[in-house]
C-alpha cells in the first residue's frame, strides 16, 4: 500500500518551472476562459505563448482545460470542444481535421499502484487525423488512435486503436470498418 508522505514528482515531470505553471493556470483561467466562443485565434495564440504547436484554423473552446500547453500539438483545422480535459503530463498530439468533443478526457498520466511512494508517470496520446472522439469519450495513457477512426460517445479507450474504424464500448473496442463516401 502506499506511503504519500514519501510522494515526490520527479525533477523536471512538467517540462517547466513552477512559476512558468502558475502563470499559465493564471492565464487560462481568465484570459483564456473568459474569452469570447469565437476568439478562437486568441486561445490559439496564448496557446503558442506558452509552447503550444497549434495549426491553422484550430478551435478550441473557452472552457478546455490543458494543464501544461507546452506538451500539446493541435494539427490545422482541429476541433476541441466545450468542456474537454487534456491532461498534458505526457505530450498530446491530436492530428488535423480531427475532433475532440465536449467533455472528453485525454489522460496522459498515472500513478504506479505497486510503489510503495505512489510514483507518478506519463505516456503520450497520440489522436490520428480525422479522427472523431465523440461527446465523454476517456482516452488513457499510451493511447494512439489511428488516423480516421471515430470513437463512440462515453466509450473508454484503453488500448491503441488502429486507423479508419468505428469503436465504442468501455473498454472501446472495433465495431466495424469505416468506409468513405463520396
Amino acid at each position: 500500500m502506499q506511503e504519500l508522505n514519501g510522494f515526490a514528482v520527479p525533477k523536471g515531470f512538467r517540462g517547466a518551472g513552477g512559476i512558468k505553471v502558475q502563470i499559465w493556470w493564471a492565464v487560462q483561467a481568465t484570459l483564456f476562459a473568459w474569452s469570447p466562443q469565437i476568439a478562437y485565434r486568441w486561445r490559439a495564440f496564448l496557446l503558442r505563448l506558452f509552447g503550444a504547436k497549434i495549426g491553422k484554423n484550430a478551435v478550441i473552446r473557452p472552457s478546455v482545460k490543458i494543464t501544461y500547453p507546452w506538451k500539446l500539438t493541435l494539427g490545422d483545422y482541429a476541433w476541441v470542444g466545450d468542456d474537454a480535459v487534456l491532461y498534458t503530463l505526457g505530450e498530446i498530439t491530436i492530428g488535423a481535421n480531427a475532433v475532440v468533443s465536449q467533455k472528453c478526457y485525454l489522460c496522459t498520466g498515472s500513478h504506479d499502484y505497486m510503489s510503495q511512494h505512489f510514483d507518478i508517470n506519463a505516456q503520450p496520446i497520440v489522436i490520428g487525423e480525422k479522427c472523431w472522439l465523440a461527446t465523454d469519450v476517456f482516452v488513457a495513457p499510451g493511447v494512439a488512435i489511428g488516423e480516421g477512426t471515430v470513437i463512440g460517445a462515453r466509450s473508454s479507450v484503453f488500448k491503441s486503436l488502429p486507423a479508419n474504424t468505428l469503436c465504442r464500448g468501455n473498454p472501446a473496442v472495433v465495431i466495424r470498418e469505416r468506409v468513405e463516401t463520396e
